[in-house]
């Protein structure tokens, strides 16, 4: 996980403190749920249980309680406490830690024996920064996944450094045929990447974008709809496909375009202090002398092969040529500067 601040855990527990995130299979792979870890602890007993849902405030378990514990838990006095534990993807060991609560009501369910019950437990304190933040990251990527869904990031080295991904290759299938591609650009609802070919192999087709995260996360699947087809740099055989993305995106992915989201709201904080300090009409850096950058600008020349020497140039290889075009068409975009498009993505390109 990024790095977290105050601010930012205040902020997530205002905003998402009581809004229940369910913990289906998705979320539990998303956010690196152990479930064999996960129990409640009352007095000496171990209670094995499942979390069906959760907030910042309130628990909903299933577990399976004999009825001579089940008067214990009804006890006023009972002090009770649920065992989270999560495997993180930046962290060796599993983290686990406890939420002090007390039992709020008890349902029968029937279908699994007469001893499982849904717990109600109702937080009695504030929860562990933690599960703040687990819970907040995964709310907030689903909430700027619908306010943000056009928004583009491309893909260079600083954006790929802040998103975690190692490469920009991909493995685009269309019609069952899987082809190399390099990411141009990523956003919530689409994606364009650039790929070799003829523009009929995937104009208006069914596809599917696979991408590779890391040696410790799965990979990522998106099924998508091509939009729509260009070509790059006049180059009749490399072509940049638009694709608008046919169902919700997992939640991997939402974490995924979050988390840079997140990095570029905290570097605007972050810079925000040191602009105001800065004095109206502060004198800038003086242009350089005339001529100055001609030295430089002579021995890059002077490097230069001269023409017809040697032995002919190999074929480039297809790959590396996909990689140099979404370079050119990216080179627009300033090395450290903020690398989402600017116009937004709302073209029909990326959904």
């Amino acid at each position: 996980m990024s790095i977290v601040t105050m601010q930012q855990l205040s902020r997530y527990y205002e905003q998402y403190r009581t809004t229940d995130v369910t913990f289906n299979k998705q979320v539990i792979s998303a956010v690196g749920l152990v479930p064999k870890g996960v129990y409640l602890k009352t007095l000496d007993r171990q209670i094995s249980c499942m979390v069906f849902s959760s907030s910042m405030a309130a628990a909903r378990v299933i577990a399976s309680i004999p009825s001579s514990v089940m008067t214990a838990l009804k006890q006023p006095a009972n002090r009770l406490a649920l065992r989270w534990c999560f495997k993180l993807p930046d962290k060796v060991e599993p983290i686990t830690f406890f939420v002090t609560c007390r039992p709020a009501g008890f349902t029968h369910y029937a279908m699994q024996g007469p001893d499982v019950h849904f717990v109600t437990l109702e937080f009695t304190q504030r929860p562990p920064d933690d599960l703040i933040l687990i819970l907040g990251s995964l709310l907030e990527a689903n909430f700027n996944s619908q306010k943000r869904k056009d928004e583009r990031i491309i893909i260079n080295p600083v954006t790929m450094k802040k998103l975690g991904l190692e490469t920009r290759e991909a493995v685009l299938a269309v019609d069952g045929q899987e082809r190399k591609c390099v990411l141009r650009d990523l956003s919530f609802g689409g994606c364009r990447v650039i790929v070799t070919g003829s523009p009929s192999l995937y104009l208006n087709r069914a596809a599917s974008l696979r991408l590779t995260v890391g040696d410790q996360a799965p990979d990522i699947m998106l099924p998508a709809s091509v939009r729509r087809v260009d070509e790059v740099g006049g180059r009749h055989e490399i072509l940049t496909v638009s694709m608008e993305y046919s169902a919700d995106p997992p939640m991997s992915y939402k974490l995924l375009i979050n988390s840079y989201i997140s990095t570029l709201r905290k570097t605007a904080q972050a810079a925000s202090p040191a602009a105001a300090e800065t004095a109206p009409g502060q004198p800038t850096a003086a242009p350089a002398a005339p001529g100055q950058g001609a030295p430089a600008a002579a021995a890059k020349a002077g490097a230069a092969k001269p023409a017809g020497s040697g032995k002919p140039a190999p074929e480039p290889d297809p790959f590396e040529v996909m990689s140099k075009a979404a370079d050119a068409a990216s080179s627009d975009i300033p090395a450290e500067g903020d690398p989402m498009d600017e116009g937004g993505g709302k073209d029909s390109g990326s959904g």
